[in-house]
């Protein structure tokens, strides 16, 4: 069965780099459901998932993007990054989220409607933390959503410095259990 050789894979990546992979196994299909549901669909051109893993929310982003939408997934770990450019072909992958923005640049897009997070920003150094946190701002479109996933709440006040934090919501049916930022870019910003 793919989910259990998926929840095998990540916990053999987390024993491994426990900092970087951030949890024991893949994201809930509930999680997954909780963010994309928070997104307007019908207003995004160009949306970007970050730490996109085995593919947990991926999955579920094709149930919810339009044809036309602009997908780009970021994965840093290279089993998982090939496995997920194999699985999803139709969409743009690449290997780290602290060059966002050249990524833009070099694929054409002017900015992002909406980034998806699943990194473990807490585990990071604080100089990783702030360059992803510059790219994911100079990023995204003046109104521009930004929705992670934290498994505590350590990460408010600095998401809090970037953006409009507009809702914190605790997800149980996650292991672990997870908390989803939903964050705005200020339109003045």
């Amino acid at each position: 069965m793919k989910t259990m050789q998926e929840k095998v894979l990540f916990l053999q990546k987390f024993s491994r780099q426990p900092r970087m992979i951030g949890s024991i196994t893949p994201s809930s299909s509930f999680l997954a459901n909780a963010m994309l549901r928070s997104i307007p669909w019908g207003q995004v051109n160009a949306v970007a998932e970050l730490g996109a893993g085995t593919g947990a929310i991926t999955k579920r982003l094709s149930e919810y993007a339009g044809q036309q939408t602009k997908v780009l997934l970021f994965e840093q770990e290279p089993e998982l990054f090939h496995k997920l450019k194999k699985n999803y072909p139709a969409y743009d992958i690449h290997p780290d989220a602290r060059f966002l923005t050249q990524t833009l640049q070099k694929s054409g897009i002017d900015g992002l409607d909406c980034i998806i997070s699943g990194l473990p920003f807490y585990n990071f150094p604080q100089l990783i933390r702030d360059q992803l946190m510059k790219q994911i701002h100079s990023s995204l479109k003046p109104g521009g959503l930004f929705i992670a996933f934290q498994y505590s709440l350590q990460m408010r006040r600095q998401f809090s410095s970037y953006f409009e934090v507009e809702r914190i919501r605790f997800m149980p049916l996650n292991i672990p259990p997870a908390f989803i930022y939903i964050c705005r870019k200020r339109e003045s910003a």
